[in-house]
């Protein structure tokens, strides 16, 4: 009988679940969008039950669709959008509020006092991160803060904090398990990522009691099975991974010094730095990029908050294009953007430059300026913003890059790809399974239950699908980049005081 692994990827603006053979090639897909909810500028937020119904909804259908029996299921994996933050209560298994999606900016403030109080060196050192609003700790905080009844649930042990793929695995489970893995812990801001514990100094300072914490486990590894009146039969689950650190994997970026970037809602650079942390010195991310049994793989990240969402913004509030594979043929309408720069910094900019206040700008408009240009200079600005997080990246390192690996809904952009190629004067190269989140949590939960049974069985899979070689004038690319850099300077600090 075909055995297969189905990866659920429960991403920012829609879940979906991909069923995948033993060659890593897809066999099926589903996905369905969900709402997303803005309560107040800034303010980002899920519904918890809709992410898990729609979650459990394509899981079915993909089933459906492939026309595979749940026991065909070898292991499930759960790849999911990182920091977003949900509390529940135990024993209803009610979420107490809405999840705080990790582009919301609510807790900016309480960021500022942490860092007026000095502690932006403690909390980097232990958790490899920067202080801001993105990461989960200050939004358990905010919850436990502003929603009554909460602290009194903690205090009776009622209460439950997950990332997603912990919500996921709690429902999924029927309540059973309590669990996250370690790439996911890594970016709350209260996880040490040296001593792999929840850090009691840093739960002190964001007064976050330790009882509502999951269980940190490896990111490979079954860690129970489905509750058999959920699909008839229990499934082992035995991977999970954040998104970006399963895409990683997914590109078989398993040696030091590795590179990918997903272009998705935001644009993920990740650099497999090996069995040792590096610390940035440019306000890079020090993370966790998967455990496998009590090895620790680790990574340097520079997150760009808004990517193909720029995109979308284009779609659904500019309304210049009615569906975001358009904008390619758009945007190659004119040779250039004409002097338009676009800066993306709709919910802040995140690395390097790390500006809670900064604002989304489009500057350098003439009259002579058309949609195609602003759709060109959109595309500049998502390539240009993960060329400052790579050249940070390799000064960081001190690797010199030799390839960048891509993926993520926008890689398919031919457009896109060229003008990043040309801006870091490095090829690029796309794999022909561009669903390398999905892949990597499914290689995860493979090599959990001896599926595959080491990553040199699967490392083979990784093939190519195109390769960008630099081809712009160099002169000409870099009055573009600082003109685009002039922009961003004039975007910064726009909000707040």
């Amino acid at each position: 009988m075909q055995r297969y692994i189905l990866s659920l990827d429960a991403g920012t603006t829609s879940n979906r679940a991909i069923l995948f053979n033993y060659s890593g090639e897809i066999v099926a897909v589903a996905q369905q969008e969900f709402e997303q909810i803005y309560p107040h500028s800034g303010w980002v937020e899920h519904n918890p039950e809709t992410i898990w119904e729609t979650q459990l909804q394509v899981l079915k259908e993909v089933l459906k669709k492939a026309g595979v029996l749940p026991d065909q299921i070898e292991s499930i994996g759960i790849t999911n959008q990182r920091e977003t933050t949900i509390l529940w209560n135990r024993e209803t298994g009610s979420p107490v509020y809405n999840a705080i999606v990790w582009q919301d900016r609510r807790t900016a403030d309480t960021c500022d006092d942490l860092k007026a109080r000095g502690l932006e060196k403690l909390i980097a050192e232990k958790t490899g991160l920067v202080v801001d609003a993105y990461f989960s700790g200050t939004k358990i905080k905010w919850i436990l803060d502003n929603v009554p009844g909460t602290r009194k649930l903690a205090a009776e042990g009622k209460l439950a904090f997950g990332t997603v793929d912990t919500w996921l695995l709690w429902k999924l489970t029927g309540g059973k398990l309590h669990v996250t893995d370690a790439s996911n812990a890594s970016r709350t801001m209260i996880y040490n990522i040296h001593t792999l514990q929840w850090d009691d100094e840093l739960l002190k300072l964001l007064d976050i009691p330790a009882g509502i914490l999951p269980e940190v486990k490896p990111s490979s590894l079954v860690y129970g099975t489905t509750d058999p009146d959920l699909l008839g039969y229990g499934v082992p689950i035995g991977g999970i991974a954040g998104d970006q650190q399963a895409a990683l994997f997914g590109q078989m970026c398993i040696n030091p010094g590795m590179v990918k970037n997903t272009y998705g809602t935001g644009c993920f650079v990740v650099m497999n730095t090996g069995s040792k942390p590096i610390v940035s010195k440019n306000k890079l991310l020090t993370t966790i990029g998967w455990q496998i049994g009590n090895e620790v793989t680790y990574a340097l990240e520079g997150s760009i908050f808004m990517g193909g969402a720029v995109v979308q913004w284009l779609r659904d509030q500019l309304e210049i294009i009615n569906s975001s594979s358009e904008i390619e043929a758009l945007a190659s309408q004119v040779e250039d953007s004409g002097g338009v720069a676009l800066v993306q910094g709709f919910v802040g900019l995140g690395a390097p430059h790390w500006d809670q206040y900064a604002t989304g700008a489009i500057i350098g408009l003439r009259r002579a300026s058309t949609k195609a240009h602003i759709a060109r200079a959109a595309l500049e600005a998502i390539a240009f913003s993960s060329m400052e997080v790579i050249e940070t990246m390799v000064d960081d390192s001190g690797i010199e890059l030799n390839e960048l690996r891509v993926d993520g809904g926008a890689s398919v952009d031919n457009l896109l790809m060229q003008i990043q190629a040309d801006s870091i004067q490095t090829k690029l190269v796309r794999p022909k399974i561009t669903e390398t989140t999905a892949l990597g949590v499914a290689y995860l939960a493979g090599l959990a239950t001896g599926f595959w049974q080491n990553t040199d069985e699967i490392v083979h899979q990784w093939q190519a699908d195109k390769v960008f070689e630099p081809v712009s004038d160099t002169t000409k690319i870099k009055k573009v980049i600082n003109d685009w850099k002039r922009a961003v300077e004039r975007s910064k600090h726009w909000y707040g005081e």
